[in-house]
């Protein structure tokens, strides 16, 4: 899934208006994806903790708006920018995900099909208008708009659906083993061809979000709950430094940068 171009049959939509806003998809992303979602998980919890569950979603929800700010401000992809945003949509959309269960009390059971229709409706909204929900075509602030909104609503369905399944006997563990393997399917289903580039993407998109917030969880919680009890402040410490190093490396080479953006 390293290419997904899609044409766009609407011809007098001027794509060039700025670079495209978002990186190419290598292994260095879906690596750092998968770091955004455990550092996120582990951040919300250990915020919620220490400042208690409103303050912690208000300062989350600041720090998502300022983010999107300067992500949007910029003309083409830059990487701290790019994935300072992607790690505070992790945060926040983990409280969303838990302030729906903790706070309101709405089981995953129904929390995890409502973030799931949500999703479907930010694709459909921005398919009718836009034609495409190719991540190669992200050079109007329109489609930027789309495309944050549908990556706020797969870390929501994906904390979601992660609680959902680590809650139903399979532990923490159990769970990221079962979503390593489940993000193998639209890779697998792609390279045979039983799957479309932009469906296979967006797929697993979704997975990488149990899947990281899974093992960040499995590290962090004691082991009454099944995990190796190394605690959430070292876990997501030890996770935002990783994060950091693979973005720096990036900023530095531009290894996920197209050479057209390159030269934007």
């Amino acid at each position: 899934m390293t290419t997904e171009h899609l044409l766009d049959d609407r011809p007098h939509v001027n794509l060039r208006t700025m670079a495209n806003k978002v990186p190419e998809v290598t292994a260095y992303f879906w690596i750092i994806k998968v770091l955004t979602t455990g550092m996120g998980e582990t951040a919300s919890d250990l915020l919620a903790k220490t400042l208690g569950p409103i303050p912690a979603v208000g300062l989350g929800g600041l720090a998502l708006v300022a983010s999107l700010a300067v992500q949007f401000t910029v003309r083409r992809y830059i990487a701290w920018v790019y994935w300072t945003a992607v790690v505070m949509v992790s945060v926040f959309g983990t409280m969303a995900a838990d302030v729906l269960h903790v706070g309101l009390g709405v089981p995953y059971t129904l929390s995890t099909p409502f973030f799931l229709i949500a999703l479907a409706a930010v694709f459909a909204l921005w398919y009718a208008v836009e034609r495409t929900l190719s991540i190669h075509s992200i050079r109007t602030r329109r489609r930027e708009t789309f495309y944050w909104a549908a990556v706020l609503a797969t870390f929501a369905l994906g904390t979601a659906a992660g609680d959902l399944s680590a809650t139903m006997g399979l532990g923490y563990l159990g769970s990221g083993v079962l979503y390593a393997v489940a993000i193998c399917v639209p890779a697998l289903a792609h390279r045979g061809g039983a799957l479309n580039a932009v469906t296979a993407f967006w797929t697993a998109y979704v997975i990488t979000r149990p899947l990281g917030a899974s093992l960040a969880d499995w590290m962090a919680l004691g082991h009454a709950r099944g995990g190796l009890g190394f605690g959430l402040g070292p876990v997501t410490l030890a996770w935002t430094v990783a994060i950091v190093g693979f973005v720096g490396y990036l900023a530095v080479s531009r290894r996920d940068t197209s050479r057209t953006d390159a030269t934007a």
